[in-house]
């Protein structure tokens, strides 16, 4: 039988879980088996820029942690895996995703974002949304263009007037 003193150490982890969760924005389980020590540090290092980071907990103490949020994880709570805590949205998720590409032994499994769970086709429709400074880019490219219809516009009205002094 468990102790009392490993009984609260448990429940500290499912409280760490859940708050965790909880705090985060976006959240992503996935499998990193048969991926190198350095292979780890390189994916943590990365979101850490981004406010973000990976855990790895037992599968029991996440599935009691799940259990308290009411969120059904339980198809996905076998073998090794590890969980991204994004404090950010669309940032961690694209990173992991990239990641993934890059590296075949990192599969992700599912998320939660933004409270909701999310399976792996949202998540991946999640990575595609280009990045803030992308959309902004996106939204000046396609001011510019009316700002040079005008432009155009004003100066054949000008040439036009001129036209009718002469």
């Amino acid at each position: 039988m468990a102790s009392e003193k490993n009984l609260n150490e448990k429940k500290v982890i499912v409280e760490e879980i859940v708050d965790n969760i909880k705090n985060s924005e976006s959240v992503i389980l996935f499998q990193y088996q048969g991926l190198s020590v350095s292979e780890m540090t390189e994916l943590r290092n990365k979101l850490n820029e981004v406010g973000s980071s990976v855990k790895i907990y037992k599968n029991t103490l996440l599935k009691r942690a799940l259990d308290d949020l009411k969120i059904n994880m339980d198809d996905f709570l076998a073998g090794p895996n590890a969980m991204l805590f994004g404090k950010t949205l669309l940032e961690p998720i694209k990173i992991i995703a990239d990641y993934a590409k890059d590296h075949d032994k990192l599969s992700i499994r599912v998320g939660i974002i933004s409270g909701d769970v999310a399976d792996i086709n949202t998540i991946k429709e999640y990575a595609s949304i280009p990045s803030r400074e992308g959309l902004l880019t996106m939204l000046a490219g396609g001011m510019i263009q009316y700002v040079k219809d005008l432009a155009i516009s004003l100066k054949l009205y000008a040439e036009q007037l001129e036209g009718k002094e002469n």
